[in-house]
């Protein structure tokens, strides 16, 4: 037996290239399933997480989902707003510990700008449920005063003390080079000053400019339905003589002191009589959403595993391919003494090794590439990975061993018949 896998040995050293290249498609292929499926993971707890310590999104009536788009992720235009005093009334319930009121609708440089409160850093978290943080500068306080995302900051090559115009409307989705498209009016008499950058959060916060609702409200005093009013300038120096309280809100995230009042504040919001309000569960809403994103995913996944059959089936070709320079090797150990369950379990032991080692180089790869490439992925797509192998991965790989295994079987088989004759009669 020894002498039949030395031979085994030096007949795999002397095709050492194709079965490389057999076990590099493994590796590849193991290594492009588990990082859609970790990746899938992250993007999903990930957007679990962009509504962590809301309890409830309120907002003016219609869709579900472009509400939560429009508050949670700053997407989407406005069909419809909510007023001031509903958010007051809103903030007095005494089963409400904090609200988050929200007013979006102006751009700069493509990224969107929302008008918020102070209330908006003590009370959002990051993607990993801890509090929101400054990398530089402090929170907004006075008027035409700033902060802006990591993602903005880096991008658009921002710090503190940045002077930024901002625009009316929405800008083109890839204009991220500081300057508005033509299509929007800007407020050139208004300038903002940064004077705070967040630290990376790998949330759409990233992607924001976050200013006081007064400042938001400043901007637009001599506006009337999104256009200037014309004959009518009021320099921002004067502004401060004006009642800056905002008009109107597009959503106000709602913190309850206890979580057990969420379904029936949502019912009493929806019934209550005067202006048409509706409250929605960041839960469900985000797990409607994820089916819709979910196909993504489904498609990444079923790509990864064409890309793994089609590794097997090169694993198969390669052992087989070889069977023809390899029949003088069989005859001999066949004549040698070695049965025909001896050179099956020697092509099936050839297609586990190769296998296995595949399996392992492209779990090592992925391990690898997320302990390097995690901070860059969460920084630039707000994207990261696990380190390790969960429970399901590993029930994966065995399958996959398994399937490896098996492919073994066409060229053992193929082995099976040839004969010593067959080995040893010249090919012409």
């Amino acid at each position: 037996m020894r002498a039949i896998l030395d031979l085994a040995l030096a007949s795999a050293w002397n095709r050492r290239t194709s079965l490389a290249l057999a076990c590099l498609s493994i590796t590849l292929a193991t290594a492009l399933v588990l990082a859609v499926g970790r990746m899938g993971e992250s993007a999903r707890r990930d957007l679990s997480r962009t509504s962590a310590g809301v309890d409830l999104v309120v907002g003016p009536r219609g869709g579900t989902l472009p509400l939560l788009l429009r508050a949670l992720f700053h997407m989407g235009e406005a069909t419809a707003t909510m007023q001031w005093e509903s958010h007051v009334k809103l903030a007095r319930d005494p089963r409400v510990a904090w609200s988050v009121p929200l007013a979006l609708g102006d751009t700069h440089g493509g990224y969107p700008v929302i008008g918020t409160t102070a209330a908006y850093f003590q009370h959002m978290r990051n993607a990993d449920g801890a509090p929101l943080a400054l990398s530089a500068g402090r929170p907004f306080a006075g008027l035409f005063e700033a902060v802006i995302g990591a993602e903005v900051a880096r991008r658009l090559g921002y710090q503190t003390g940045t002077s930024l115009i901002l625009s009316h409307g929405s800008s083109l989705p890839d204009t991220h080079d500081g300057h508005d498209d033509q299509r929007t009016s800007t407020h050139q008499d208004k300038p903002f000053r940064v004077v705070g950058v967040l630290a990376p959060a790998a949330s759409p916060v990233d992607r924001s400019v976050l200013i006081g609702l007064d400042s938001l409200t400043a901007l637009h005093l001599d506006w009337q339905g999104g256009v200037p009013i014309p004959g009518l300038h009021i320099p921002a120096e004067q502004v401060g003589k004006f009642d800056l309280r905002p008009r109107s809100l597009d959503a106000v995230l709602i913190g309850l002191h206890q979580r057990t009042d969420a379904l029936r504040l949502q019912r009493q919001i929806a019934e209550a009589p005067g202006e048409a309000l509706m409250a929605i569960l960041p839960g469900p809403g985000l797990d409607s959403l994820w089916q819709l994103l979910g196909q993504i995913e489904r498609t990444l996944k079923a790509l990864g595993g064409l890309v793994t059959l089609v590794s097997l089936t090169g694993l198969v070709a390669v052992i087989l391919a070889g069977l023809g320079e390899r029949r003088r090797e069989l005859a001999i150990l066949r004549a040698v003494g070695a049965g025909v369950r001896h050179v099956v379990a020697l092509l099936m032991v050839e297609a586990f090794a190769l296998t296995i080692t595949g399996l392992l180089a492209g779990l090592a790869l992925v391990e690898a590439g997320g302990l390097l490439l995690t901070p860059w992925l969460r920084l630039h797509y707000g994207l990261g990975w696990h380190v390790g192998p969960r429970g399901h991965e590993i029930a994966l790989l065995a399958l996959l061993l398994a399937a490896g295994s098996l492919a073994g079987l066409i060229p053992a088989w193929r082995a099976a018949r040839l004969s010593i004759a067959d080995g040893l009669t010249p090919r012409l």
